[in-house]
């Protein structure tokens, strides 16, 4: 089954490829368990892939920590500089709800911040720390301690019920992460295309082939999703 071979893959801190929707972004992201980064990992999304490098995180887990979405700080700041109210994501064409977007980091012992070995280390050390077994108040210190903000990783911040009322790549990778049982964080980067455009279905399916890499669809991943769910009840 296409889906047990996904999450196996997740498991073993392999890339995998996500492709949403024919009728959403219609992008294929390239994704990873971001407990298992290198920058290796890095480096290959660059280039291979050339989106932008996010690293998702459950909503449950972002509100308990204080990790706003990018939005409602705008928001919170439109006394002082309306332009940020105008500019509220209020239309975007595939996507009714606010973007998932969140703030920006670097861990405070990287350079720039910006290269393949600062990012893996800001996004490894990121995901190890969220998920620590500490209270919410201990692990808010030791962000505050070891991570700077903005930065270089584009933090991404869940829908509060995953897969229900946004159904972007965001929730599809951190649902392949929590049925993988791993750290429920993923990093991903859209797959871009040399016509300027994203990469077609047809072409990252080929280019999984071509290196050996596991590919879902949106559709297999909502699917899975509810039959987890039912037996979690």
């Amino acid at each position: 089954m296409r889906l047990e071979h996904v999450l196996d893959e997740i498991r073993k801190g392999r890339m995998v490829l996500v492709f949403d929707f024919d009728d959403r972004e219609r992008e294929t992201d390239m994704t990873i368990a971001s407990e298992f980064i290198r920058k290796e990992d890095i480096r290959r999304m660059r280039k291979d892939a050339g989106g932008l490098v996010c690293t998702t995180t459950p909503y449950a887990k972002a509100k308990a920590l204080g990790l706003p979405f990018m939005a409602d700080i705008y928001a919170d700041d439109s006394s002082k500089y309306p332009l940020m109210l105008a500019m509220a994501p209020t239309d975007i064409p595939y996507d009714g709800t606010k973007s998932s977007f969140g703030v920006t980091i670097n861990h405070r012992k990287t350079y720039t911040g910006i290269t393949d070995s600062d990012r893996a280390m800001t996004i490894g050390e990121y995901a190890r720390t969220i998920f620590q077994d500490k209270s919410d108040y201990q692990i808010a210190e030791e962000l505050g301690k070891n991570f700077r903000a903005p930065g270089h990783v584009h933090l991404l911040n869940t829908s509060q019920d995953i897969l229900m009322n946004r159904k972007g790549h965001t929730e599809l990778c951190t649902a392949l992460m929590i049925m993988a049982g791993v750290k429920p964080s993923a990093t991903i980067c859209e797959m871009l295309g040399d016509d300027g455009g994203s990469e077609t279905k047809e072409n990252a399916m080929a280019y999984a082939d071509r290196e050996g890499l596991a590919f879902i669809t949106g559709d297999e991943v909502i699917s899975a999703w509810e039959e987890f769910k039912k037996k979690k009840r």
